[in-house]
């Protein structure tokens, strides 16, 4: 079944996050900022869409990731996905970008442009602390530019596109919620990001 979502903030449920519909260059697009109060990384600030149930299938979206005039010196314009979202928000996964390490020369930064992540347990912080380095990976992409995202989601494997590269960015074999995990899809907001959103596509399979 495949669904093309509207920007209307009806659709959609904001946690510890902001949400608004905004017009750029004559189009409606949701804004999502992420609540003060959240300081943590990789946590449930997120937008997720009412009524949806996503197992299978795949995900596009346009986004677009700014900096907010008071952002921390470790922002990176965090900006992407969440899937899987149960019905109480304490898990889900996550896809986002980091566009400002797409446009860094420094090579550790630049290995570090993209993240899966996995809810509660599994953040950036956990797969840094043991050397896990199977779920980043370099990206081209920078702040203030529609950045393409295609998702397609198999049982408990991922693979992540973006602008319609022929390649994933990413591959992600065993997703630690596993195979039958399910739930609604949404978008992901981190510390200093102005994040936006548009085109949101959902091809469910099963």
């Amino acid at each position: 079944m495949f669904n093309r979502i509207s920007a209307d903030i009806e659709n959609f449920e904001s946690i510890y996050t902001s949400i608004s519909k905004e017009v750029m260059d004559g189009e409606d697009v949701i804004r999502v900022v992420k609540a003060d109060k959240i300081m943590q990384f990789d946590e449930n600030t997120i937008v997720k869409l009412k009524n949806c149930d996503f197992h299978n299938g795949t995900i596009k979206v346009k986004m677009l990731s700014r900096l907010l005039p008071d952002a921390p010196d470790f922002a990176r314009g965090f900006i992407g996905i969440v899937y899987r979202v149960n019905d109480n928000n304490s898990e889900f996964e996550s896809f986002y970008i980091r566009p400002t390490n797409g446009m860094t020369d420094d090579p550790v930064r630049k290995s570090h442009g993209c993240q899966y992540f996995s809810y509660p347990g599994y953040t950036f912080a956990y797969f840094r602390e043991f050397g896990i380095t199977d779920y980043e990976a370099p990206i081209h992409n920078g702040l203030d530019e529609w950045v393409q995202l295609k998702a397609v989601i198999k049982e408990d494997k991922a693979w992540f596109y973006l602008n319609d590269e022929e390649e994933p960015v990413l591959t992600v074999n065993g997703m630690k919620h596993g195979s039958d995990a399910h739930g609604s899809v949404g978008f992901f907001s981190e510390i200093g990001t102005e994040a936006f959103f548009k085109d949101l596509e959902i091809e469910t399979e099963d």
